[in-house]
């Protein structure tokens, strides 16, 4: 039968994703909770959720709330598996999850950050099959795979631009290299979006639906989400705060330009600051455990960074008003050492309202934010219908 616009059948299968929807990116809410985040009466919510639990889409297990029994609904682990893959400056991470928002396997390894991105997906493919291998997974109920990488993706054409991060990747195309290879959908996206997702979904970032995710690493990015989405921009380079300028007779940026955030506040060019008297084989968690036992220069180091970082942020305020800014990466384990410079940056430079309203918080996720943003990439991206679809298939 074809369903048309407004008939009973295309209103009910709409219903059925609405449903699906909010289940999804909540991880699991109770039939009350679905009744109020979709706006549907109590009994359509039972309707629907015991059709879900029949058809194997969704799993119901007993809860409390508010001291009264209930129903929690999540999406069935049998409906199918996510993939996560994370490339970053030296690592390879991959996760491996269901629907439920559960993580059933997980490892990382390192990488040459100068090998060719032929190698990192030969590495990335053997450690997929391994771990879906050690899990007792089927292959065959892998439904997406998302994919994380340390430099901008074009959104028309998915092809990873320029990179000093990731150099013998420049031009190549992650998504169509790894579906080819896997057989399934791939979403990919730069590793600061998929920080913003794993932590929003998974860490300091739950129930905000503005935020902004910073990562300094080798390069600074913002992940960016609003109205509880990623944003991207038109050509996919939202959030690149790392190139905002502070001192237009400063340092020569990698991009370009003079006196970028980034030549304040990246590890390439702080780190060389602390080689006369702690030699040159530091690294930025180094620094920061240093700076937690008292050294007086990597102390100042930390606070000039998060003083740095809070003029960037400062300016996401001003112009879009978040709720709340995770400091993920290694500095989020310097904590108030560099939290409370970052604070007082915004509290100098920014609107007032707009500070008053902003949560800073340190990342709880570690190094872990990107793959498990990589996972909820594919539960974003991928739609209900999908998801309906591929638990109909699994059941039958």
């Amino acid at each position: 039968m074809v369903e048309t616009p407004g008939s009973q059948s295309s209103l009910h299968r709409a219903n059925l994703e609405r449903v699906i929807r909010a289940v999804r990116m909540a991880g699991s809410l109770t039939q009350a909770e679905i009744a109020r985040t979709t706006g549907l009466s109590a009994a359509t919510v039972s309707n629907i959720v015991r059709e879900l639990k029949e058809g194997g889409t969704v799993e119901v297990t007993p809860t409390s709330a508010g001291g009264r029994r209930a129903r929690a609904v999540a999406l069935s682990a049998d409906a199918g598996i996510v993939v996560g893959v994370d490339f970053g400056h030296s690592h390879l991470r991959v996760a491996v999850g269901n629907l439920a928002h559960k993580v059933l396997a997980e490892d990382a390894e390192p990488i040459d950050v100068d090998a060719s991105s032929a190698e990192g997906f030969d590495r990335a493919e053997r450690l997929v099959r391994r771990l879906v291998s050690e899990s007792g997974i089927s292959p065959g109920k892998i439904i997406g795979i998302g994919l994380g990488v340390p430099g901008p993706i074009d959104i028309g054409t998915g092809v990873l631009g320029s990179t000093a991060i990731l150099p013998g990747w420049a031009g190549a195309h992650p998504r169509d290299e790894m579906a080819a290879r896997t057989g399934v959908p791939v979403y990919v996206d730069n590793d600061a979006n998929l920080g913003a997702l794993g932590e929003r979904v998974w860490g300091a970032g739950q129930g905000a639906d503005d935020l902004a995710y910073i990562k300094v690493a080798s390069g600074v990015g913002a992940g960016l989400v609003i109205n509880g989405q990623i944003y991207r921009g038109p050509g996919g380079t939202a959030g690149e705060i790392g190139h905002i300028t502070l001192d237009e007779s400063g340092p020569v940026c990698r991009c370009g330009n003079r006196g970028c955030l980034e030549t304040f506040t990246a590890a390439r060019y702080v780190l060389p600051l602390l080689h006369s008297s702690h030699g040159t084989g530091l690294t930025m968690a180094r620094v920061v455990r240093l700076a937690g036992e008292g050294d007086p220069g990597c102390r100042r180091v930390i606070a000039d960074i998060g003083r740095h970082i809070g003029s960037g942020v400062a300016s996401l305020c001003n112009l879009l008003n978040p709720s709340r800014v995770v400091l993920g990466g290694d500095l989020a384990e310097a904590g108030d050492l560099v939290l409370d410079p970052v604070r007082d940056s915004v509290a100098r430079y920014s609107i007032p309202s707009a500070a008053r309203q902003l949560r800073v918080s340190p990342g709880e996720l570690g190094s872990r934010a990107e793959v498990l943003g990589a996972l909820a990439l594919v539960l974003n991206e991928m739609g209900e219908a999908t998801l309906l679809d591929a638990a109909a298939s699994f059941a039958a």
